[in-house]
């Protein structure tokens, strides 16, 4: 399967802009936690989409295929003078095995390179 630009998809069909992702490594087990930050959803915005299909997981696909990711973590922040307005959404999962990181990092490149992102950190 060839996908010519990487995408990321909480609802198949739905593709999602990533705004943010946070990578770390704990030292003693060294499990990566991989952070990621979307500022809106087209998943939450079409909430009607019962028709869609959802599997409880992220689909990242790019040329080289798809990745299937469960989270481990969903948080959603909301703001604004009411405190209802979804500022951000932040979805966590962790990647134990090196080839499951360095095909991630692949799909990241790729997503970064065709979404215009740029690595950088914190202190920029």
């Amino acid at each position: 399967m060839t996908v010519e630009r990487p995408s990321i998809q909480f609802f198949e069909g739905l593709y999602e802009e990533l705004d943010d992702v946070s990578l770390r490594r704990n030292r003693s087990t060294g499990v990566r936690t991989v952070l990621m930050t979307f500022k809106k959803l087209k998943a939450i915005e079409r909430f009607n989409s019962f028709t869609q299909r959802f599997s409880n997981a992220i689909r990242l696909q790019d040329s080289e295929g798809e990745i299937s990711v469960e989270p481990s973590g969903v948080k959603f922040i909301f703001g604004g003078p009411e405190g209802d307005d979804l500022e951000r959404v932040e979805c966590q999962f962790e990647i134990d095995r090196e080839e499951h990181w360095e095909r991630f990092m692949r799909f990241m490149h790729r997503y970064a390179e065709a979404n215009g992102m740029e690595y950088g950190s914190r202190g920029e």
